[in-house]
């Protein structure tokens, strides 16, 4: 099996993560404006409120796929220096998620 090196691997992450963050950015843009039609047409105001948070809801988890792929990818290298700075990355933005969502 052949050795992965940052080449072979960091090029097309870099694409894969940039699809990743655009499909995210424009699922939740595509929910809001759903959700802000709806409510300014005052057409299914339970409705209108799912969409939108649906919307917030996938714009929040974007950046936490990333981290969770750029992971996946520093574990396959082998790279534990950015694996134990990702978990790092991860940790705060799940921290900061879950003391949001608490308070």
């Amino acid at each position: 099996m052949k050795d992965l090196t940052n080449e072979d691997v960091l090029g097309p992450l870099e694409l894969k993560l940039g699809r990743l963050l655009f499909a995210g950015v424009t699922t939740s843009a595509v929910c809001l404006v759903a959700g802000l039609v709806l409510t300014l047409a005052g057409v299914a105001p339970a409705a209108a409120n799912s969409i939108l948070t649906a919307g917030l809801i996938v714009l929040m988890i974007t950046p936490i796929a990333r981290v969770v792929a750029s992971l996946v990818v520093y574990v396959r290298l082998r790279d534990w220096f950015f694996v134990g700075t990702t978990i790092l990355v991860f940790v705060v933005l799940l921290m900061a998620w879950l003391l949001k969502t608490n308070s």
